[in-house]
């Protein structure tokens, strides 16, 4: 678990510099250049993000049940999932999705958070999904508050949503047919 917990801190501490100070970051910016800052921003939140996978794993291997969802728990969650993809990657296609949704990325990752805590009832899980969701909601919240930076991308366009929708779509279906199983251990089907 420690592992877990040092890996999210980290992950989640490199994205919170924005929420918690942004003027120190755009200081860093300033001293350090704007790759140079976004190689080390990337290189801790790399970091941390290998220690919540090892740490995630590890806890798995002995876990602490703190309850089991009932199976239409899985069922909800498949439908929760059902926007995720597809607001990832409006996050980069804008159109009106990305409009709509004002900050897909953020819509779609407390979409996945609260998914998977609906579904999974280990205290290992409890802590990675709370975690990611407390941030998410901590991260919206600071953007009503913060000028919001441009993000790479497409240029807008409505067409950008058939092509979110579309790739959305195929990759969940990817994700519940195998993709979930092979790379986490675990079928989101019931």
């Amino acid at each position: 678990m420690t592992l877990l917990v040092l890996g999210l801190l980290l992950f989640l501490g490199a994205h919170s510099v924005s929420i918690v100070a942004p003027a120190w970051r755009d200081g860093m910016v300033a001293r350090l250049g704007e790759k140079p800052w976004k190689g080390l921003y990337s290189l801790v939140a790399l970091a941390g993000f290998v220690l919540l996978v090892l740490g995630h794993a590890a806890a798995r291997a002995s876990p602490v049940v703190l309850w089991v969802p009932p199976a239409a728990m899985r069922h909800l969650a498949l439908l929760l999932m059902l926007p995720v993809f597809p607001l990832l990657f409006a996050t980069y296609l804008p159109g009106r999705i990305s409009r709509a949704a004002k900050h897909p990325m953020l819509v779609a990752t407390k979409a996945w958070a609260l998914a998977h805590l609906l579904a999974n009832g280990m205290l290992a899980d409890v802590v990675l999904f709370g975690g990611l969701l407390a941030w998410a909601v901590a991260d919206r919240i600071s953007l009503k508050r913060r000028p919001a930076r441009p993000l790479p991308g497409a240029p807008p366009s409505n067409a950008n949503d058939w092509i979110a929708v579309g790739l959305g779509l195929a990759l969940y279906v990817g994700f519940v047919a195998a993709l979930h199983e092979r790379l986490f251990g675990v079928s989101p089907l019931p």
